[in-house]
């Protein structure tokens, strides 16, 4: 997998973790500059101390931005994931249109109803839901965050591996039964994320009363391709950023988070309401329509998807054929 580490930021400043010889830095990103930041520079020991006072961290790299320093050109470094998360939460069923697509497409097959009878019915759904239902989460295992040096490798029991572009929340303060008003507090910054499924793992074919295994489905390694770039809370507005994913240079997902049915606080505060949320976790977001399932496309040896979000960059996703001897 090869990120945005051969591009130019499309935000002010962010972090990024980089291969330095036989271990990994931490490093300041500004336009096509990187400069290693160590603790004097973060204030701090290691990059999950820093976020934990991240809005007072940032105010001390933002100083460093137009200084003098040790910068390299970030063409001449390689990337590897931007975060160090202990917990991976992933939200489902969160995009509005994605899942008015997807309920519709049953509603169409199994009633009598015509496909814009199943659509209103899709849409009141959800409508109603936003008003008075809550997140759906489950969790994806912190081994499976991945950087730019390793690439996408598809398992060989399966044919039918997926695409899930996503906005990811980075926590900075701890946060644990939060208000959705206090949310924002615990946010340090945002990142990409490609939550990767094998889509015929996700339902129990042994035995279907126990429904959904997300662990099969989502947990294979590097299903997490995660960056390049950690980006300041400051600098994002959530609520509308630009979700867009390529396949071979072809457009498959293209939306705003505003179409989101749980925004950002919500999630957290959500989230936080059952075990604390540490500095450096993952909170995604969900993924908007436009999925391989929709297309019935799924990902082949040699693919190339483009992931990009605004002001958080892109992050380039190559996939191999898993190779058995």
């Amino acid at each position: 997998m090869t990120m945005t580490s051969r591009r130019e930021l499309d935000s002010r400043f962010a972090l990024a973790r980089f291969r330095d010889g036989d271990g990994v830095s931490l490093g300041l990103v500004a336009g096509d500059r990187i400069r290693p930041v160590g603790p004097a520079e973060l204030g701090a020991d290691g990059l999950n101390a820093f976020l934990a006072d991240a809005f007072a961290g940032w105010e001390r790299l933002a100083a460093l931005v137009d200084a003098d320093g040790p910068w390299r050109p970030l063409a001449d470094v390689t990337l590897t994931a931007p975060v160090e998360p202990r917990q991976v939460l992933q939200t489902g069923a969160n995009y509005r249109q994605h899942v008015i697509e997807l309920v519709a497409a049953g509603l169409t097959q199994n009633t009598d109803r015509t496909p814009e009878e199943a659509r209103a019915f899709a849409a009141d759904m959800m409508d109603e839901r936003a008003a008075n239902g809550e997140p759906y989460f489950f969790i994806g295992l912190p081994a499976c965050v991945v950087g730019d040096d390793e690439p996408l490798v598809l398992p060989s029991y399966s044919e039918v591996h997926d695409w899930e572009l996503e906005l990811a929340v980075v926590i900075g303060r701890e946060a644990f039964r939060v208000s959705r008003e206090e949310a924002l507090d615990h946010v340090a910054g945002y990142t990409i994320v490609n939550d990767v499924t094998t889509r015929d793992l996700v339902f129990r074919k042994d035995m279907k009363e126990i429904g959904t295994d997300w662990y099969r489905a989502k947990n294979a390694p590097g299903f997490l391709p995660t960056g390049p770039f950690l980006v300041p809370s400051g600098l994002i507005d959530p609520s509308d950023v630009r979700v867009t994913l390529e396949l071979n240079g072809e457009t498959k997902q293209d939306s705003s988070s505003n179409d989101l049915l749980f925004d950002v606080p919500a999630l957290v505060s959500a989230a936080s309401q059952t075990m604390p949320l540490l500095p450096g976790d993952l909170l995604l977001t969900g993924s908007p329509a436009g999925n391989g399932q929709h297309w019935k496309r799924f990902l082949r040896d040699g693919d190339e998807m483009r992931g990009a979000i605004s002001g958080l960059g892109a992050q380039i996703v190559r996939c191999v054929a898993e190779v058995r001897s």
